[in-house]
């Protein structure tokens, strides 16, 4: 089996609220530099640019991995990761279904931005993505499991769209494989700060805009970079791991 260290949650420049500097080769590099092997591109409401990731990272060890960061009706960020790029289109054209039916406002919101693998212009796209659907958090995550994704709900600390600062609790129904937290809080202090996520396993926010925000600490021993192995090392069955890297 062989370590990954992965990033679980980055944005390119289709998220409305990355740099321009996000885009796929650069992202790549700053992953590869860093020693990341294993990269989840979530955007928000949006997977446009997970394609381009990918060839981007072609030729090279990293793996990316398709995903999105959904804003749910309660405003929650929920992590949407995905083994092949068409359950993460069956995962998009159902969330457009759930989207409401705004143009973005660039002056307002920032542009929205399609590129290739090499960073070229492509299309802006034009739907609003920084708002949120109309599903649940509980509807998002069956939604995503019906797809066999994995689903995390995201910085669940963080005061703005954290799962703990909304709504104070995980939802008994929301049958989550792990919880992720932000990085201005260790997996230490988590617990005795958040008692009600006691048993969840946890994974450190890596919700970077900027290439010099990548931390690169979720550490997985895993026998091939898919979901499947992501969710045995969560529980830490079969001889996988998960753990946070110093450094």
């Amino acid at each position: 089996m062989k370590s990954y260290i992965a990033e679980l949650h980055s944005h390119t420049v289709l998220s409305p609220c990355a740099e321009v500097e996000m885009i796929p080769p650069l992202i790549v590099r700053a992953a590869i530099e860093r020693g990341i092997d294993l990269l989840a591109v979530t955007d928000h409401n949006a997977s446009a640019n997970v394609v381009a990731v990918q060839k981007a990272a072609q030729g090279t060890d990293l793996r990316v991995l398709p995903g999105m960061e959904l804003q749910t009706r309660e405003e929650v960020h929920l992590l949407c990761l995905f083994d092949t790029l068409e359950q993460l289109e069956a995962w998009q054209s159902l969330v457009n279904e759930h989207l409401p039916s705004l143009e973005n406002d660039s002056k307002y919101f920032g542009e929205q931005f399609v590129v290739d693998e090499t960073g070229e212009f492509i299309r802006r796209e034009t739907q609003l993505l920084l708002t949120s659907t109309d599903f649940s958090l509980e509807e998002a995550i069956a939604a995503v499991h019906a797809l066999e994704g994995l689903a995390i709900p995201a910085h669940i600390d963080r005061k703005a769209n954290g799962l703990l600062e909304i709504l104070g609790f995980v939802p008994e129904g929301a049958q989550v494989e792990a919880l992720e937290l932000s990085r201005h809080v260790t997996a230490e202090v988590a617990p005795l700060r958040y008692p009600q996520i006691h048993g969840y396993p946890l994974v450190r926010d890596g919700d970077a805009h900027r290439l010099n925000e990548f931390l690169g600490v979720n550490e997985f021993l895993l026998e091939s970079p898919t979901l499947a192995e992501v969710k045995l090392a969560l529980r830490r069955e079969n001889g996988r791991e998960h753990r946070f890297r110093s450094g």
